[in-house]
């Protein structure tokens, strides 16, 4: 399959046509209405394609997703908040790829974090205000065991993404003295990992270790795991939340196999 045109003719053979045109807010299903209803704080994804016209395909990839720029509206019309970049499809299409994705976001004034035009804003948080209530931190990181490239990985010169050489206690103190470059009194962290295989229904002692000691040592609140595509394990420990692997919310699997 070499278009995601074939992804929407898989899902109208199993479910019927679908209606063309539609909103950006079609997507979304019945899940905005759910959202106005609980009126969150903040509204955090991990945005797992690149927003660009780049025909600059990375080679041997395999699967390689975009958005064309045009379409953020699917984005807007949800008022996201954030989204996390630090994953193994945002440089699908190139370097030049990621960094119009950067621009179409802030355009769109959603924040992007864990991939930078440089190392540096690769490793910076992005920091949301809540007013009357303090700020949220949030530090995002990516792991080769998602599939993400190592070459993906930010320098000085180039733009990549903020890559984890592993889950060891010397990460764990990478990640403390990130946060504590930023940390105020009040502030709350949140960690977000892109990590582990696809489709993967386990989560292992090690990572149980690495997230723990992220807790107890960097003073992470909330820990958001993705790249399984499904629901993981998910723990409160020391009254901190910790999702292993998020299951999709959007995904092009309708009517396939998979």
């Amino acid at each position: 399959m070499c278009s995601a045109y074939g992804y929407v003719e898989l899902a109208e053979q199993k479910n019927g046509l679908i209606p063309k045109p539609v909103d950006y807010s079609y997507i979304w299903g019945d899940a905005l209405t759910v959202l106005e209803a609980i009126k969150p704080d903040l509204r955090i994804i991990n945005l797992e394609t690149s927003v660009t016209k780049s025909d600059d395909y990375w080679p041997s990839k395999g699967i390689n997703y975009r958005m064309h720029p045009q379409n953020i509206g699917c984005l807007t019309a949800a008022r996201l908040d954030c989204c996390v970049l630090t994953n193994n499809h945002v440089l699908d299409w190139g370097r030049a790829g990621l960094v119009e994705t950067l621009a179409v976001l802030k355009h769109a004034e959603i924040k992007g974090v864990g991939a930078g035009r440089d190392r540096p804003q690769s490793q910076a948080p992005a920091v949301l205000e809540l007013p009357g209530k303090g700020r949220v931190l949030i530090f995002a990181y990516g792991s080769g065991t998602s599939g993400v490239p190592p070459s993906w990985a930010a320098t000085d010169e180039r733009p990549g993404g903020n890559l984890l050489s592993d889950l060891s206690d010397h990460t764990v103190l990478r990640i403390k003295k990130d946060v504590a470059t930023i940390k105020e009194p009040g502030d709350l962290v949140l960690v977000s990992l892109h990590w582990g295989g696809k489709l993967g229904l386990c989560y292992f002692p090690m990572e149980s270790h690495f997230t723990h000691r992220l807790i107890d040592d960097a003073g992470v609140v909330v820990i958001y795991g993705h790249s399984s595509h499904h629901a993981k394990g998910i723990e409160v420990y020391q009254g901190r939340l910790i999702l292993y692997g998020c299951g999709d919310f959007l995904n092009d699997y309708e009517g396939s196999r998979l």
